[in-house]
């Protein structure tokens, strides 16, 4: 059985390792202004030496993504510079040249798609690594989407073969659901009911949730993030 509880004070979660900053955002659209208060957010976060956002196209398979960001970013801080690091399939996650990108930036951002692909691609590859050690020296890490759902011991399979697929565990025992609905919150208890699973975290649109290296967490955003936990 699952109990629902409300973020009403700062929720501790359990990290995998200290990663400095880590926001998971529930979806919505930059170009709309939907993530505008996050995104100033984490561009705050920046370490003031290094403000390159490396960009993971790896769930999507666009390139273009990271030219739109990019420029949507620097209409928040001239100084911004982002890049695309070309990982859209397993050989890519391997190549020196992409895990110097991300152990550089200042940032290093996810962006939205399928959870199949992100996963082949990244889970426990040399990509993955360079992510945990950049978490830990400082880089911010942002998901939003399919890609934050990515961060939880499991994740959603989004082509529908199985009831879930094994996540990067960045949070273990946990399971996050993004685009969230509390008034549809089976795809989330389906998640809970997996025997290593004790939590469950439910991000809506236009709303994320920021975690700090010793697990103290914060919502941005204009939503409220969902809590279940198994009694």
């Amino acid at each position: 059985m699952c109990e629902d509880v409300a973020v009403t004070q700062p929720l501790h979660l359990s990290l995998a390792m200290a990663a400095r900053c880590l926001v998971l955002i529930g979806g919505g659209e930059f170009s709309f202004g939907e993530t505008r208060e996050i995104d100033e957010y984490l561009l705050s976060q920046m370490p003031p030496d290094r403000r390159t956002v490396a960009f993971l196209p790896t769930a999507s398979g666009s390139p273009e993504y990271a030219l739109h960001l990019g420029r949507y970013f620097k209409t928040l801080d001239p100084s911004i510079e982002t890049v695309n690091v070309p990982i859209y399939r397993g050989r890519d996650s391997r190549r020196q040249k992409n895990l110097n990108m991300i152990l550089s930036a200042g940032m290093v951002y996810l962006g939205g798609g399928v959870t199949n692909q992100l996963l082949a691609t990244m889970h426990e590859s040399a990509a993955d690594i360079a992510l945990r050690d950049a978490a830990v020296n400082g880089t911010v890490i942002a998901a939003i989407g399919a890609a934050a759902s990515c961060f939880g011991r499991h994740a959603r399979d989004m082509r529908g073969v199985m009831p879930a697929i094994d996540g990067l565990a960045w949070l273990p025992e946990t399971v996050v659901e993004t685009g969230f609905d509390p008034a549809d919150d089976d795809m989330l208890r389906r998640l809970m009911s997996l025997p290593d699973v004790r939590l469950g975290i439910g991000i809506p649109t236009s709303t994320a949730l920021a975690i700090g290296s010793d697990g103290t967490s914060q919502v941005i955003g204009g939503g409220n993030v969902a809590v279940f936990r198994k009694k």
